[in-house]
């Protein structure tokens, strides 16, 4: 009873440590490229292509099968040890083990086994790009969650900058220096100004419900991400990230660019495998079996009933003699048993070897027309592979334009913040000396928040854009 405050302690401990634990982008990576459930229905396709591979594997080595049977039988049929015919009631067992093995069947086989190791490769490297896909889709809504809360803080900036004012104004206007309208506009501005902050908090938890949903967390769980400042994420220059080299590196380690080579490499395989199976087949084939049967079978008593003439005679000194033979009858004296199971079992023991060969001569075109479908599934993968690689280059190419004008944007926005910044500072002091309206005011304001949500966004924007170019590259992911 002693240890059960401890072990509560302990558990308790480890709750907290794991509700308290402050989500990075590596941390979040890995935790979605483990536990997403569309990464995990991969890993479970590529087991399956695995267990196929192996089986086909085994196809090779000779089978073996034992069968066994026994019976009750009557009537007129077939004795399963001496094979005559026989009126009567019995039991029979039998027992049987045959092996068969191919011994030449055109390579068919052997490149079967060969394209199912690709199709395990094929697999693998599908696994690799949902891994890359779902990567790219958290690292997006990890962003999304700073952009959200950035836009959260700017929103209660806002908040606390229009509360300032309208506390000042409401003095002003107490002691008679501002007319009422001053502090009803003021209000108004502080109820857009608290919507707008309840937006962008409402945009944060609905980031983080998105997020969550992509690392397969339940909804209602804790959850805290870590917050960098958006201007310490290293990025690549841009120089760095020209379309044409990024391309090439990206057709080497992109895994859809894998999955497409393993894909039809496996494809070829299966074609050479069809055009095999139209040929014959040869296969040595041997067996061992024995049978065993429990029946009364009647038995009979010889009686002498005299000697008559055989029909054959013997002359002796001119004389001719007939020949005499005995004649018996017989009487049946009872019954006598089968032999014991183990001595039928010897005794009727017997073996057989050979060599058979299979040869499709017509069976529906079946065998060419599967041969002539691989083919075209060949052709197939061929041009998939060539649309792939040339999504690829076109996506890259977009990318990086997206990149570049992001760029731009974000550095205009940032001047267009600055001057809005600068106005509003002049606005706040010809405000307080009374040389200008709130209506100008709150316009001055409002342009400066706007700016600063345009900048936070394009800001966030720009560095997505340019984290999917190192993606790409082959760089992962890093913040």
């Amino acid at each position: 009873m002693r240890y059960k405050f401890p072990i509560l302690l302990l558990f308790i401990t480890t709750g907290i440590q794991l509700n308290a634990q402050k989500w990075n982008l590596r941390s979040i990576v890995d935790y979605a490229m483990a536990n997403n459930i569309g990464v995990k229905l991969s890993e479970v396709q590529a087991k399956i292509s695995g267990l196929v591979y192996n089986q086909s594997k085994l196809s090779q080595y000779p089978n073996l099968t034992f069968s066994g049977n026994t019976g009750f039988n009557s009537g007129s049929n077939q004795d399963p040890t001496t094979f005559t015919r026989i009126t009567q009631t019995y039991i029979s067992a039998g027992l049987q083990l045959q092996s068969s093995a191919q011994i030449f069947n055109f390579y068919s086989k052997r490149n079967s086994i060969v394209a199912n190791q690709w199709e395990v490769e094929a697999a693998k490297a599908n696994t690799e790009k949902t891994k890359n896909d779902i990567a790219l889709t958290a690292a997006n809504a990890y962003l999304q969650i700073l952009l959200a809360m950035q836009q959260q803080q700017i929103a209660l900036v806002q908040v606390e900058q229009t509360q300032a004012q309208l506390s000042n104004t409401k003095k002003l206007v107490a002691a008679g220096s501002l007319p009422e309208l001053n502090a009803s506009q003021l209000e108004a501005q502080l109820a857009t100004d608290s919507v707008n902050y309840f937006t962008a908090r409402g945009n944060v938890t609905q980031a983080i419900l998105t997020l969550k949903s992509y690392m397969n967390i339940d909804a209602a769980s804790a959850f805290e991400v870590d917050t960098p400042p958006v201007a310490s994420i290293p990025l690549e220059p841009i120089a760095d990230l020209q379309p044409a080299a990024v391309y090439q590196l990206a057709m080497a380690n992109q895994p859809l660019q894998h999955y497409d080579d393993f894909k039809l490499k496996a494809a070829e395989k299966f074609a050479a495998s069809a055009r095999g199976s139209m040929y014959p087949t040869f296969s040595l084939y041997g067996s061992l079996g024995s049978n065993y049967i429990a029946a009364n079978n009647p038995a009979y008593v010889p009686v002498l009933n005299g000697f008559v003439p055989n029909g054959s005679k013997v002359t002796v000194g001119g004389v001719d003699y007939l020949i005499q033979a005995p004649s018996y009858s017989y009487t049946r004296s009872g019954t006598t048993k089968s032999d014991a199971f183990g001595t039928q079992l010897n005794d009727n023991f017997r073996q057989s070897v050979g060599l058979s060969v299979n040869v499709p001569i017509f069976n529906g075109s079946s065998l060419r027309t599967n041969y002539e479908r691989s083919k075209l599934n060949v052709t197939t993968l061929q041009l998939q592979k060539s649309q792939d690689d040339q999504t690829l280059k076109q996506n890259i190419y977009a990318a990086y334009n997206a990149a570049v004008v992001a760029m731009e944007k974000f550095n205009a926005s940032e001047k267009s913040m600055q001057a809005n910044q600068k106005t509003y500072d002049y606005a706040i002091k010809r405000f307080n000396v009374g040389m200008l309206g709130t209506f100008d005011l709150i316009t001055a304001q409002n342009n400066l928040f706007r700016s600063k949500l345009e900048y936070a966004s394009n800001q966030f924007d720009y560095v997505f854009k340019m984290k999917v170019l190192e993606f790409y590259k082959g760089l992962g992911l890093k913040l």
